[in-house]
């Protein structure tokens, strides 16, 4: 029962410094620090190597007592001992901090979302503005920009 609190408590621990980064990473998009970001994914790699670690500590003590080793098989561990009111708190702690790091990741994505989406427009107007108007060919439809020139030759 120590080992499995333990676990638990460390995974919550790491799960809200990984919050902590992910926030700080939401920062740094907001204010198009971009510099810093590679910093905070080498962060947010370790954290997440350690989390993986913990669960795998976690899912093979619930595996040692014939349960599976997902979200049900603890909520069937906490069933069966309902006098651990430790280990219920500390597991109802990591599932809250896990939700809020799935909505602030969430979040985040869409805040890169919206800046690849502006970089593609200002390349776009900026290779825009750098290419000659187009012609118009004998029919008036627009014709694509050649390097040819107009012969008024014939």
């Amino acid at each position: 029962m120590a080992a499995l609190l333990h676990s638990i408590d460390a995974e919550a621990d790491v799960a809200a410094r990984f919050i902590g980064v992910l926030k700080l990473e939401r920062e740094a998009l907001n204010s198009g620090d971009l510099d810093s970001l590679d910093a905070l994914l080498q962060r947010k790699n370790d954290l997440a190597a350690e989390l993986g670690r913990l669960a795998e500590q976690r899912e093979a003590f619930l595996a040692s007592h014939g349960l599976g080793s997902d979200r049900a098989g603890m909520e069937s561990w906490l069933v069966a001992h309902p006098a651990r009111k430790v280990a219920q708190k500390a597991w109802s702690r990591l599932l809250l901090l896990a939700g809020e790091a799935r909505e602030i990741n969430r979040l985040n994505g869409e805040l890169i979302q919206i800046r690849v989406q502006h970089n593609a427009q200002a390349l776009e107007a900026l290779l825009g503005a750098s290419r000659p108007p187009s012609l118009y060919g004998p029919d008036g439809q627009s014709a694509p920009h050649s390097r040819r020139r107009i012969d008024d030759a014939a």
